[in-house]
């Protein structure tokens, strides 16, 4: 608790002791007026300072004057215990409102706490902390047991296991040594590790992951959007409505000013907007900071909005529903084994894609790069390279079709490599993929609990394509799509679908930043350390479980249902108890709850957002 919040506290248990001694033990009632001046000073002076303040600023339609021309109007008027009451009932309300805040806060600031505080570097023999601003690209760093990665790097000396909670909500052990990439964020849990720091620490993991989450709050909802312009044009208007409650009636009437004037009061008070001003962006804020601590990072208030009304969720396969582990499972050579594997490795050397590296591995051979000159890429077909003199092709179905070659049909489910030399068919290469073990359970959580219809979009063959689909049970199923293709497919998927549910398209993040961007919400799985995912997508998994895709949806949908519950509460008991304030029907005491006792309702059922189960199976 801040010394802040611990004075404010200090001050409502001396008012109320005060105020019950006045009345119950009749003390100082000679000096009565001294008395409940001493009081109001004691209780309102900061909420009267801020008012006058925005007063001489120009600012003044805010809460703070509501309630404190309101109190004071009422101690003018005589109604001393009111006036205090007034400002005590506000203060509770404003206190239940930091504590709120402060807790929503601390859900974000627990992934803050990933910000690494120093770093040690290496110079010279010697291990010096040093800021991790300071570090360069190229540097050696020292991680100990315990400590912190500070930096993205690579292992050069040592092997360890990571902790990596802080990164994917979840404590998942990650073995690593020489030669192993590891990202800034993680606990170093075993043995001390030397890297060499391959990114500064404004681009690194760590970074980015903050600059995200400080971000979210300026990517506003239109909930959000809609009270600040509510609040905008609300006050002015029932400050407005109290002036001419107070002057019109008796005017007209020949009434009570005093009277009417207390009925003003009334209206004022509970017409108090910071119900909806704290609660709804409260609301948004608990949502985000909730998903945080369960390593799903979301960009704004605006995408758990548009979540929350997802109806078709599009997945990628490879690296989403899939492992992305790939492994050579047959060989079916129309000339010699060894020779064909040797001529897809060699052609393959300088890919980087999990089939191309699948089969290298299975090479097994140390490659002579000088037996290949004028590697091409074909995008979404394959590769061609000249190998010993012969003309090499290594590639899918449909580079067989371009090439006008009839390849042979394989029984087995996989993705199929075709390799043609010198025009001539040489056999194909059958590689396979484990799919995750939470893919099925995922997709029955969306089809079931959240009635999403699911969506498979993939490079992959038909036969593998739909082998899986049929495996996880999901809806459609679009294969041997090229990159470009899928955009396509995805923007026809978002012209003819037939409810006004969001499309969502969830991805690895490292290839699928054009499908990503297209999307209604683009959801990146398995992103811990990919730049591309952390800055294409709108929600960040910083995990690889397809089923935080429903945690996410479900943290959507809670906090949109309060938020919309508290809009409904707020302004239903406010207009009713404004009405029976105008006709005299409810006092000062009914007022206050409208605002103070209404707001805290709120405020407590906005920090709901904040504790998310996630389903069971």
């Amino acid at each position: 608790m801040s010394k802040g919040q611990r004075i404010v506290i200090t001050r409502i248990i001396l008012t109320t002791l005060l105020l019950t001694s006045y009345f119950v033990f009749k003390i100082f009632e000679e000096y009565e007026l001294y008395f409940f001046i001493a009081l109001f000073v004691l209780i309102a002076y900061d909420i009267v300072y801020k008012a006058l303040y925005n007063i001489i600023k120009g600012e003044f339609l805010d809460e703070n004057f509501l309630m404190g021309f309101a109190a004071v109007a009422a101690f003018i008027l005589g109604e001393y215990h009111e006036a205090i009451e007034v400002m005590l009932f506000y203060q509770v309300g404003e206190l239940f409102q930091s504590i709120a805040v402060n807790k929503s806060r601390k859900s974000i600031s627990a992934l803050m706490d990933i910000c690494p505080e120093y770093a040690n570097i290496e110079k010279d023999g010697q291990i010096i902390k040093v800021d991790p601003d300071e570090v360069r690209i190229g540097d050696i760093i020292v991680i100990k047991t315990g400590e912190k990665v500070p930096l993205d790097g690579v292992v050069i000396e040592g092997n360890s296991s990571l902790n990596t909670s802080a990164i994917t909500g979840e404590y998942k052990p990650r073995d690593v040594g020489v030669g192993d990439e590891i990202i800034s964020g993680c606990i170093n849990t075993d043995r001390p590790l030397k890297v060499e720091v391959t990114k500064e620490f404004d681009d690194s993991t760590v970074a980015k992951i903050l600059e995200l989450v400080e971000n979210a709050s300026s990517k506003k909802a239109k909930a959000e959007k809609f009270v600040t312009k509510f609040a905008k044009y609300y006050t002015p208007i029932v400050v407005g409505l109290a002036i001419a409650l107070a002057i019109i009636p008796p005017v007209l009437l020949f009434g009570n000013f005093d009277m009417w004037v207390k009925r003003a009061l009334v209206f004022l008070v509970t017409s108090c907007p910071c119900a909806l001003v704290i609660s709804i962006p409260l609301g948004f804020f608990g949502g985000i900071g909730g998903a945080s601590k369960k390593g799903i990072l979301i960009k704004g208030g605006n995408y758990l909005e548009t979540l929350s009304n997802a109806g078709y969720i599009v997945f990628d396969k490879t690296g989403t529903l899939t492992k992305g582990n790939f492994q050579v499972v047959a060989i079916h050579p129309e000339i010699e084994e060894e020779q064909l594997l040797e001529y897809s490795a060699l052609a393959e050397i300088y890919s980087t894609h999990p089939i191309a590296q699948s089969i290298k591995e299975a090479y097994k051979k140390e490659i002579d790069i000088k037996r290949v000159i004028d590697v091409q890429e074909i995008a979404g077909l394959g590769v061609s390279a000249q190998i010993d003199g012969k003309k090499i092709y290594v590639g899918n179905d449909k580079l067989m079709a371009k090439m006008n070659i009839k390849e042979k049909h394989c029984h087995l489910s996989g993705s199929i490599v075709h390799t043609i030399v010198d025009g001539e068919y040489a056999g194909h290469i059958v590689i396979s993929d484990e799919i995750k073990s939470n893919s099925k359970d995922a997709i029955r959580l969306l089809k079931e609990k959240y009635n999403q219809k699911t969506i498979m979009l993939t490079g992959d063959t038909k036969q593998v394509a739909e082998s899986v689909a049929r495996e996880l049970n999901i809806d459609e199923v679009k294969s041997q799509l090229l990159p470009n293709e899928k955009s396509e497919i995805l923007e026809q998927i978002m012209e003819n679908k037939k409810n006004n549910g969001a499309v969502v398209f969830v991805g690895d993040g490292i290839n699928d930043a054009p499908v990503l961007s297209i999307a209604d919400v683009g959801i990146a799985m398995g992103a811990m350390g990919s730049d591309a995912a952390i800055e294409a997508a709108d929600i960040v998994l910083m995990d690889d479980d397809p089923k935080k895709v429903s945690l996410a949806i479900k943290i959507a949908q809670k906090t949109m249902r309060v938020v919309k519950q508290n809009i409904v509460f707020a302004i239903g008991v406010k207009v009713l108890v404004m009405i029976f304030g105008a006709l005299g029907l409810a006092g000062i005491q009914l007022g206050i709850f409208a605002d103070v006792g209404v707001s805290i309702i709120a405020i407590i059922n906005s920090s709901r957002t904040l504790i998310i189960e996630e389903d069971k199976i």
